[in-house]
């Protein structure tokens, strides 16, 4: 005999879902029908609040392909209430974001609201008063499954939820995807944050450490709105195609104001067109070169040896030499920006100018004291004594002139690490100059050394470990008065600078009191895998937790020797397509040529980091260097040994393959023509 429609739990579920999409498109459109004529002052008005209509209609998109509820909970009693005896709790929809009906009744609670926490939090253990959380699985938008846990009910096991499992091991086309329906407990308390403190999320591969970070974001916009949207927030990513890789995340939840970027854009204050090598980058990447620009800049400050004379109408009035003096020793002392304090210098003086006017009977005020600091002697004198700086002829200077370095470095650098960052041909000026990322850096510091940098209320700062030392220094003043989430793995570090403990690099942003989490429960590498990458730990980061996978499914694993070179490799590209899902071809940089033409005399399409994907091109050639915080279905790794040779050292080179070998969600093809190196032995 057959379920009534209206008894069968699924359609229940389903009409709920159609009535949600239904709500959610009337508040769209009663966004839409808003009119503004008879409500603003001005045009700027107008302009401001036409814009944050727009922003609010995108944030109501319904997206066709994305489920709009994912959960649902059902309390024993009324959360926050006073509950009636007998009297039933109440029902709620988990989803992306909040939908109400015509009357204002919720038919859809945003995940980040406080009722929404038990979704993620409650176990059997702990069951938060919820009787029943409902998980439901979807087939691009449309309902087709649920799994029940009753929390409450003793006489229930616990089980692994099979969803929950389907969810994390769904394969993937296209940039990454929020992960709101599979938030784990221990993802959810780092999320969950306060604004006020800044966290630091050590995770290996595979962790979700990157869509804890998005996600945080996500939340803290949700709980903080007014003052994030005046001080503002920022993703900061190692490279384009990770941000192109991330960027529908946010706007699947809602949230369209958020700023992504690289620290390169960040200090965008000059062309980059040059580079360093390894030994100079560091160097110019360490810390102390701070204190040798400081030194460098504050050298323009000179003391005054002649005192000034005002002349106002028939009236003559002197500042004494050592009254200047003690102004501009003051204002070193105070220990403020090189900028500010030129600023204040002419004030100063203006001051010490109307204190003897006073003296002499007369009532000066504001006015007066502006017109004497505008006095073109009292200009001429911070001209000599303050001068401005350009921050970018500065760094020139440092560079090409060795007697001005070896001054200002003395004590701070050695004479070989002088050397190194020497330019061997000097540039005639700033615009014709090849500055190189470092460089930038560098220039960003004098910068803000000379005059303050925009702080943020909150930046993520993700594949944080490759950073040196000065570039911690550039994120950190983004965010001198917010606060900063920390996503990295020590273990990925791949740069001949990167980061050897979380406490040193947030000492170097300035969040010394940042707590430190761990995720090591793996969801999204197969057991197989992340086991043959982890034998690479102890050479890489000794002491760090391997990562344990938690997916029910081994994954799919191969490590084949072969003769045939780039044949086998394309043949395992082939075999891995007539599977579902993404396929990611990685490869040392200085063999992706070869293996592009190898693709191409093959018929075989692929696009490259950061291009999209579709149904029909599922393949991504990806350079090694780019393959950090990219993630495919299927991953063929190509020569093993070529991707470690390519790095100035070994240990950063066997970084660079745990990152290439742990970037497979289902399955991994690794070939080799050459002997795998010895670390990768059982």
């Amino acid at each position: 005999m057959s379920t009534p429609v209206h008894d069968d739990p699924l359609s229940k579920e389903r009409s709920h879902l159609a009535a949600s999409r239904s709500a959610l498109r009337a508040m769209r459109e009663d966004v839409e029908s808003l009119d503004i004529t008879d409500v603003t002052a001005n045009w700027v008005n107008a302009a401001v609040l036409e814009s944050q209509i727009e922003e609010r209609i995108k944030a109501l998109a319904d997206l066709s392909e994305t489920p709009l509820f994912f959960g649902r909970l059902d309390y024993l009693h009324s959360p926050g209430a006073e509950q009636a005896e007998g009297a039933e709790g109440e029902r709620f929809y988990v989803g992306r974001r909040h939908v109400h009906d015509a009357d204002g009744d919720p038919m859809v609670i945003d995940w980040r609201a406080p009722v929404s926490q038990a979704f993620y939090q409650a176990s059997k253990k702990n069951p938060l008063d919820v009787a029943l959380r409902r998980r439901f699985g979807y087939t691009g938008g449309d309902l087709t499954a649920y799994e029940d846990e009753h929390l409450s009910d003793p006489a229930e096991a616990e089980t692994t939820s099979k969803l929950l499992q389907q969810e994390i091991e769904r394969p993937r086309v296209g940039p990454m995807r929020d992960i709101v329906a599979t938030i784990q407990p221990e993802q959810d308390e780092i999320v969950r944050a306060g604004l006020a403190g800044s966290v630091c999320v050590q995770g290996g591969p595979g962790t979700g450490k990157t869509a804890v970070g998005l996600h945080r974001v996500a939340y803290l916009l949700y709980a903080h709105r007014e003052r994030l949207a005046r001080t503002g927030t920022l993703v900061i990513g190692p490279n384009r195609s990770f941000l192109h890789y991330i960027e529908q995340v946010l706007p699947a939840l809602g949230e369209l104001t958020v700023r992504q970027a690289t620290v390169d854009d960040l200090v965008a204050h000059v062309e980059v067109r040059g580079g360093d090598e390894a030994a100079t980058a560091v160097i110019k990447g360490d810390a102390r070169m701070a204190r040798v620009l400081r030194r460098a800049l504050y050298a323009h400050v000179t003391l005054p040896t002649e005192g000034v004379v005002v002349v106002r109408g028939s009236r003559r009035w002197r500042v004494a030499a050592y009254e200047l003096e003690e102004i501009v020793r003051e204002l070193l002392a105070r220990d403020i920006r090189y900028g500010a304090a030129r600023e204040a210098l002419p004030q100063r003086v203006a001051h010490a100018v109307l204190v003897q006017m006073e003296r002499a009977g007369e009532a000066p005020d504001d006015r007066v004291q502006n017109a004497v600091a505008r006095n073109a002697a009292v200009k001429a004198v911070v001209k000599s004594v303050w001068p401005q700086v350009d921050p970018a002829k500065l760094v020139l200077r440092l560079l090409t002139d060795a007697d001005f370095l070896a001054e200002h470095a003395d004590g701070v650098l050695t004479e070989e690490e002088q050397k190194a960052v020497l330019w061997v041909k000097p540039a005639r000026s700033v615009k014709s100059a090849k500055w190189s990322p470092a460089d930038a850096v560098l220039i960003d510091e004098a910068t803000d050394l000379i005059e303050r940098t925009h702080s943020l209320g909150h930046v993520v700062l993700d594949e944080a470990q490759d950073l040196s030392p000065m570039q911690y220094r550039a994120v950190g003043r983004r965010c001198t008065t917010g606060s900063v989430t920390v996503l990295g793995d020590l273990a990925q570090g791949t740069t001949p600078w990167a980061t050897r403990g979380w406490a040193e690099a947030l000492a170097h942003l300035g969040k010394d009191g940042a707590v430190v989490e761990e995720l090591t429960a793996g969801f999204r590498v197969p057991t197989d895998v992340i086991a043959y990458a982890s034998r690479l730990l102890p050479h890489i980061a000794p002491g760090l937790t391997p990562v344990a996978s938690i997916r029910e499914n081994p994954g799919f694993f191969d490590v084949r020797g072969t003769d045939a070179g780039t044949a086998d490799v394309v043949k395992a590209c082939g075999e891995l397509l007539e599977r579902e899902g993404s396929v990611g071809l990685i490869a040392a940089d200085a063999r992706v040529p070869e293996l592009a033409a190898a693709l191409g005399s093959a018929g075989i399409g692929f696009v490259r980091p950061g291009e999209e994907t579709t149904r029909a091109t599922r393949l991504t050639l990806v350079p090694a260097s780019l393959a950090k915080g990219l993630e495919y279905d299927y991953v063929v790794l190509d020569e093993p040994r070529a991707v470690v040779d390519g790095e100035p050292d070994e240990r950063t080179g066997l970084r660079r393959l745990y990152v290439c070998l742990t970037r497979a969600v289902s399955g991994l093809i690794v070939t080799h023509g050459a002997d795998l190196p010895p670390q990768l032995a059982a």
